[in-house]
């Protein structure tokens, strides 16, 4: 495997991330320790997970699992939806910020976080209080790099630039949401981190198991599936008649190329230009052990060209920004 630089920190971490939305809940805390540890088994170094994956929950799993291996792990979180009944528990303040680096130290167990990312932006609060607060905590030890996610490109290159005015600590990574069926950040984003060395760390590379074939046009979503269990959600709105036809279609062509479609769909995001390492969320360990393979693998240019009749370039077929207020696009 070949391990990538991170933006310009210098760490090098795996191509693909660990990514613990499912732990907690619906994988239990044994099997998701199990998920963990063949991870880092197969040679992934790096981990992703947040302060409201679960109520607190992931993290704390997390945190037993690694909790005699830290030092191997590039481990991330995350900070900015609500954790409380208070309502200054949420946002990207400095109060906010303070008390959730020091709940998520808390239930991971241990004295610093390699990447502590902001979740989404606070629109409301000036960037310079955030990168203050987080450039103290950076002083102090407790966090080594930030990040964001789930920013527009125009709200990064403004941080980057207080960040340089104000000698203040740097974004180094972006977590966007990017498959084959939303492809708009190659529009403004992907261009921004190549131009600023930026590392790009996209969530639902397989667009939230629509191209890896989960979903079927004449019947309602598998009772396991987020869509499924959670009817109505930001989740079941991302299963569209359209983006399901594009899965389907998705589905034959990795047959053809002798690959599963959950393989070539974080195959075909982890060999993007500018993207450093896809996160991938497994509910099971055969989930998992089914997408290992794909940290040895290279998309071909046949393969690549093959996915761009089903969403060119920029394209987008379903909305993997609607948890993001600040996309207008309408999807047709």
């Amino acid at each position: 495997m070949e391990y990538r630089l991170f933006g310009r920190t210098g760490v090098k971490v795996s191509p693909l991330c660990l990514g613990t939305m499912n732990f907690g809940n619906p994988t239990d805390e044994t099997d998701s320790i199990k998920i963990i540890h063949a991870a880092l088994g197969a040679g992934i170094n790096f981990i992703d997970s947040a302060d409201v994956y679960n109520a607190g929950v992931s993290e704390v799993i997390v945190g037993k699992a690694l909790v005699d291996r830290r030092e191997t792990v590039f481990l991330a979180t995350k900070a900015h939806f609500k954790t409380g009944e208070d309502i200054n528990d949420q946002g990207n303040s400095r109060r906010h910020i303070l008390r959730a680096v020091e709940a998520s130290l808390r239930r991971l167990q241990t004295d610093y976080i390699d990447l502590y990312q902001m979740h989404r932006p606070s629109v409301e609060i000036p960037q310079d209080e955030t990168l203050g607060v987080l450039t103290d905590l950076v002083r102090d030890g407790k966090l080594r790099y930030i990040g964001c996610s789930t920013h527009p490109a125009w709200m990064v290159m403004e941080a980057l630039a207080i960040s340089e005015r104000l000698a203040l600590a740097r974004y180094v990574s972006e977590q966007p949401p990017y498959n084959l069926l939303d492809r708009r950040i190659e529009n403004e984003l992907v261009p921004l981190a190549l131009r600023y060395n930026l590392a790009l760390i996209p969530w639902a590379p397989m667009a939230q198991g629509v191209l890896a074939a989960r979903y079927s046009p004449a019947a309602e979503p598998p009772a396991d599936s987020r869509a499924g269990r959670l009817p109505g959600s930001i989740y079941a709105q991302r299963v569209t008649p359209k983006g399901v036809e594009a899965g389907l279609s998705f589905s034959k062509m990795a047959q053809q190329f002798g690959k599963t479609a959950g393989q070539m769909a974080v195959l075909w995001c982890k060999d993007q230009p500018g993207i450093t390492s896809p996160i991938i969320g497994p509910r099971t360990l055969v989930q998992l052990e089914g997408l290992l393979p794909v940290l040895e693998m290279s998309l071909t240019a046949e393969e690549r060209l093959a996915c761009d009749e089903i969403n060119p370039p920029g394209g987008v077929v379903t909305n993997f920004h609607n948890t993001a207020g600040w996309m207008k696009t309408p999807i047709i």
